[in-house]
């Protein structure tokens, strides 16, 4: 599948690029003919430099399903042993069966409706404090690195290091949406805020959901130590025009301006 075997280091310093494989699966389903093949997708990705790769396998398996996610581990580990395999989702639903059998490095916990067209919120504390976890906890006993989809509201954070969480990824389509507006500076500003308080309690940060190659930068040049960024939605869309391997470098010249 892969040209060659790479193996990009976890420790290399600065944002990683995890890229959401889902909308390649999407346009897959409207027909019975496989392609485009998730599989060569991660592939030309992480041959150009992304360093993770991400999914998120709803119920109803509208785009991501569970024979892609374990077809995508077998890949990574046969191929990509350091590339990171990260497996999002509402662990009350589908997440925990695929955690239990595949051990991905990270499981990033997302409130989720079944039949949600897409994520729109993070977990709230004290409210989901107890029933996370136990759950954060057999992760955990799987080797399976915790983050928590949060808003980003400084006063979550503590709470969210309390449940047991490892990281956070904080929710940025209010980040996008706000880009160009009045509030544009004052809603960056919250996001700045919670970084620093996830921070400040051991938590480490990612971030993801509607982040582009038009706004990504500025959110990683205010932001402070985003470990990870996670993209679909406008990476598959760039790709569409550029090709994935154009695509990836685009995002990762991105990540290297922010610097």
């Amino acid at each position: 599948m892969s040209t060659h075997a790479s193996t990009p280091s976890p420790s290399h310093a600065g944002t990683a690029l995890s890229v959401n494989l889902n909308k390649v699966a999407l346009v897959r389903n409207t027909r019975h003919l496989g392609i485009p093949s998730v599989l060569f997708a991660a592939a030309l990705c992480l041959d150009a430099g992304a360093r993770g790769i991400t999914v998120h396998p709803r119920p109803d398996e509208r785009h991501i399903r569970p024979a892609d996610v374990q077809e995508l581990s077998a890949l990574l580990a046969r191929d990509w042993p350091g590339a990171e395999f990260n497996i999002e989702g509402n662990p009350f639903h589908n997440l925990m069966e695929l955690l239990r059998e595949l051990r991905p490095h990270q499981a990033t916990f997302v409130p989720d409706s079944e039949g949600q067209f897409t994520s729109d919120h993070g977990w709230t504390f004290p409210d989901d404090a107890e029933r996370l976890r136990p759950l954060i906890e057999e992760a955990h006993a799987l080797g399976v690195r915790v983050s928590l989809f949060m808003d980003p509201d400084a006063d979550m954070m503590a709470a969210a290091k309390a449940v047991g969480a490892d990281r956070v990824e904080l929710y940025t389509e209010g980040y996008a949406a706000a880009r160009g507006t009045s509030r544009a500076d004052s809603v960056l500003a919250l996001y700045v805020e919670a970084a620093k308080a996830a921070q400040a309690v051991g938590l480490e940060v990612n971030a993801g959901h509607d982040l582009s190659r038009e706004n990504l930068a500025d959110f990683l040049r205010a932001v402070p130590d985003v470990r990870e960024v996670s993209i679909g939605h406008a990476f598959i869309a760039d790709a569409l025009e550029l090709g994935y391997a154009a695509t990836t470098r685009e995002y990762l010249r991105c990540i290297a301006e922010a610097r």
